[in-house]
């Protein structure tokens, strides 16, 4: 038995149960006597709980030592990946007032593909084929959303449809994405450790070396940092299809946001240069999004056609989706995946390359074209 297996026996036995669950997407701890769940994107109360908060405390301390991570009153933080592929949140008192926070969240250990969210009705037939076309084509593309909206699933999905002739990196904080390929290069973030006197290596570090190491696409895992700036530079420099994932609840906020990153650290670049950078750069912006309902979907397909006269991101929709009605008996919300009208500009590399997707796949329902009218 492996000293993490031993320390989910001895130190997690209380959420053992939960962490073998594989409905279960997520354990959230706050405090020893509240533990909550996530289970088909909706949150539930357990009646799970540990003895006491010094049992909670050495458990975490566990989990740290079997992953050679330390957290304790010096380093009251813990962000770490687990072997099972479980990425692990640890924040300690006085810092949370609740006691002891944690949260783990567990990754499914099957391949999905683009039929599989069209059945979880994620996506429409027809907005996955596009996407399906936009990867082949080599096409930028961002992931944005919020938090458990889906946007490592969707990468994970996007990047497993790379050509395979083709050389992708993929670089992480924290190893996450499980990105069925040909030919996939990991990159995982170091961190620093001044009591081993090990220096840190970061995203920025690794995607330089990346750009060493003949990638055809680059994939930022999540783009939180400064990193920004080199993901826009590795798309602007020949490096097509390249790929990441950023929170931001519009295809407008995603470039927003990607800008403000860039704008983050040493850069000298003048703020205007940024955007004009990030609007070209960008190509695609994909948005996920968790409903009420706990169903995560693609909420927009976009088309960034770069800056107008005012410094805006212009963003054209190419696919959204529109709620039609709620199951009153689930609580599920109705709705569907619908196109826009919008044709998008690189419709001629469609039709140059004989891809099966014709103008009329752009065209909205009768119904759609009454609700952009009355909205207009």
């Amino acid at each position: 038995m492996s000293v993490f297996d031993d320390a989910i026996e001895t130190f997690l036995a209380p959420i053992k149960d939960l962490l073998a669950n594989d409905k279960v997407s997520e354990v959230m701890i706050n405090g020893p006597n509240q533990i909550f769940i996530e289970s088909g994107g909706l949150i539930y109360k357990t009646p799970n709980t540990f003895p006491d908060e010094e049992a909670l405390v050495s458990a975490m301390r566990a989990i740290a030592q079997s992953v050679g991570r330390v957290i304790d009153d010096e380093n009251p933080r813990l962000d770490a990946r687990l072997p099972n592929g479980s990425r692990i949140h640890v924040v300690l008192p006085p810092m949370a007032k609740n006691g002891t926070t944690v949260a783990i969240r567990k990754f499914s250990k099957e391949e999905l593909t683009l039929k599989d969210l069209i059945n979880f009705g994620s996506l429409s037939p027809a907005g996955a084929r596009f996407l399906d076309i936009c990867v082949y084509l080599g096409k930028n593309l961002l992931v944005s959303g919020g938090t458990g909206s889906g946007k490592t699933t969707m990468l994970n999905v996007l990047g497993g449809r790379i050509p395979k002739t083709q050389r992708l990196i993929i670089i992480e904080d924290a190893v996450e994405l499980q990105i069925y390929a040909e030919h996939v290069v990991q990159f995982e973030v170091r961190k620093d450790n001044p009591k081993a006197e090990i220096k840190g290596v970061s995203i920025r570090d690794l995607v330089a070396s990346a750009m060493r190491l003949r990638p055809d696409r680059i994939i930022v895992g999540e783009v939180r940092g400064e990193e920004a700036l080199d993901l826009i530079q590795v798309m602007n420099t020949g490096h097509d299809g390249s790929m990441g994932t950023v929170h931001a609840n519009s295809p407008t906020e995603a470039c927003t946001r990607l800008e403000t990153l860039c704008l983050i650290g040493d850069t000298k670049i003048p703020p205007d240069a940024v955007r004009k950078m990030v609007g070209s750069a960008m190509q695609l912006i994909v948005q996920c999004v968790r409903y009420h309902d706990g169903g995560r979907r693609v909420s927009h397909i976009s088309e960034i056609v770069g800056i107008d006269t005012h410094g805006r991101y212009i963003a054209k929709d190419i696919f959204r989706w529109v709620q039609t009605g709620k199951d009153p008996e689930s609580g599920r919300l109705i709705g569907e995946m619908v196109p826009c009208g919008y044709l998008p500009s690189f419709f001629d590399d469609i039709v140059v390359n004989k891809l099966p997707f014709p103008k009329s796949s752009f065209i909205p329902p009768d119904w759609m074209k009454k609700v952009m009218k009355e909205a207009a």
